[in-house]
């Protein structure tokens, strides 16, 4: 694992700054530097022609780069991949690179810091610990990859713990970590990133368990992917599996769909008591934290039920492991999924594998997309294309509109329309919630159409 310096914003004072990169932390990074007083030097791969907030923002290919070299350190957005060329030459040059959550991370009391990672789950298990320390009575910001960054002004700074949700992308850049940090899964995504390697991937994700300070890692023990790479998640682990407790334990409270929701709750819950809050080891208490919890939008996220059918937005699912734990959370029921989207280079192998595999009906629609040639040639290629052990079946559709009236009729009477593409959105949307809101408006013109349901 490479050393880097370790920068803290407040080593920033007086320094000449770059920004590379003015996605939402690249803005939180300028108002966090116009806190310090520091005027950056602003660079984009496709800079905004009004720039931004009257500042003058160059292009990476033009003169930027240039310009990022005479900078003191460099701040780059998450999306630009550490294994840029461009990075090298900067790094080489003398100029460090950094990250912002890297920043914040040098001085803050890491003692009340909480970091959640994984391939997928995150989100949920973050949100998940924010509300259980909330109903256990203190003050918390949940933030990083999901929500407001820790270090924007924004941000209140008066609370009593944190618990950052963290990327692959920002993981990579960090060069601290707090005592405890939460893996929740481990899957290949985001490859191109990760100089199109999967070890690198792993490796990266992981890197945040081995950071100077990191001492327990409250892992995904039903992860077999996990437990071979143990030597990659520091020096202690605590692994929790699903089993760990009955189906009705404080879980139940919080309304989740699913087994790995379950497990992702326990998670957050073994955290806790690592952590010593109070009330974290007394089921009772957890489960009173756990009253009012609210699902995470496009997360297995209940939209509708017309006529018996139950639709269901899990646009987050943008890889092959969550679509098929989200199918995994209707046992019994017939599902109808709906796939698609970016093509990202995954295997869809394993998507085949599991969906054959099921002893219920399964409609697998795939939409018009960048992904979908690869995706019937998964199931094509299939040796066990058969109605064994369940009924499987594979229809390509043009839209989301007719993605959802072909499964409604499908999955009648009683199954599940499940929106859980495999696969990111950025072929033919803007992100993940323009992506659920077309689902929406989807099954909203289809429960228009049949007013009797």
């Amino acid at each position: 694992m490479p050393t880097r310096p370790a920068i803290s914003w407040s080593d920033l004072a007086g320094r000449t700054v770059g920004v590379w990169g003015l996605g939402v932390e690249g803005r939180a990074t300028i108002r966090k530097l116009a806190a310090l007083g520091v005027e950056p030097v602003l660079v984009d791969d496709r800079p905004p022609d009004a720039g931004v907030d009257g500042r003058p923002v160059m292009a990476t290919g033009g003169l930027g780069l240039d310009a990022l070299t005479r900078c003191d350190v460099v701040i780059k957005t998450p999306g630009i991949s550490r294994y840029r060329t461009e990075v090298a030459r900067l790094e080489d040059g003398g100029t460090p690179v950094v990250g912002a959550l890297g920043l914040w991370l040098e001085e803050a009391d890491r003692s009340r810091v909480l970091c959640v990672t994984g391939t997928k789950g995150k989100s949920t298990t973050a949100s998940v610990a924010g509300h259980l320390l909330r109903g256990l009575g203190h003050s918390v910001l949940v933030g990083g990859n999901l929500g407001v960054p820790p270090y924007d002004p924004d941000a209140p700074a008066d609370v009593d713990w944190w618990v950052v949700e963290v990327s692959s992308y920002q993981a990579a850049d960090v060069t601290a970590a707090p005592p405890v940090v939460a893996v929740t899964s481990l899957h290949p995504d985001h490859l191109t990133w990760h100089a199109g390697d999967v070890e690198t991937y792993y490796a990266d994700k992981l890197s945040l368990c081995r950071r100077p300070g990191a001492d327990l890692t409250v892992a995904n023990g039903d992860s077999p992917l996990l437990r071979e790479r143990r030597h990659l998640l520091g020096p202690r682990v605590e692994w929790v599996s699903v089993d760990d407790a009955p189906a009705d334990d404080w879980t139940a409270r919080l309304g989740l769909l699913g087994a790995h929701n379950r497990r992702n709750a326990l998670i957050a819950g073994a955290c806790l008591r690592a952590l010593g809050i109070d009330g974290a080891g007394d089921d009772e208490a957890l489960a009173r934290a756990a009253e009012g919890y609210e699902h995470l939008e496009s997360r297995l996220r209940p939209v509708a039920t017309l006529g018996g059918v139950l639709f269901v937005d899990d646009s987050l699912s943008t890889n092959v492991l969550p679509t098929l734990a989200a199918v995994d959370a209707f046992p019994g029921r017939a599902v109808a999924v709906i796939v698609g989207g970016q093509d990202r280079g995954i295997d869809y192998g394993p998507l085949v594998t599991g969906l054959t595999a099921r002893k219920e009906p399964t409609l697998v629609t795939v939409l018009d997309s960048e992904a979908a040639p690869r995706i019937r040639a998964a199931f094509d290629a299939h040796a066990a294309f058969a109605p064994e052990p369940g009924e499987l079946d594979v229809v390509e559709v043009a839209d989301l509109d007719a993605a959802a009236w072909l499964a409604n009729d499908w999955a009648r009477p009683d199954g599940v329309v499940l929106l859980s593409p495999a696969a990111p959105s950025f072929d033919r949307f803007r992100d993940y919630r323009d992506r659920a809101a077309a689902f929406v408006s989807a099954v909203e013109r289809l429960a228009s159409a049949a007013p009797g349901d």
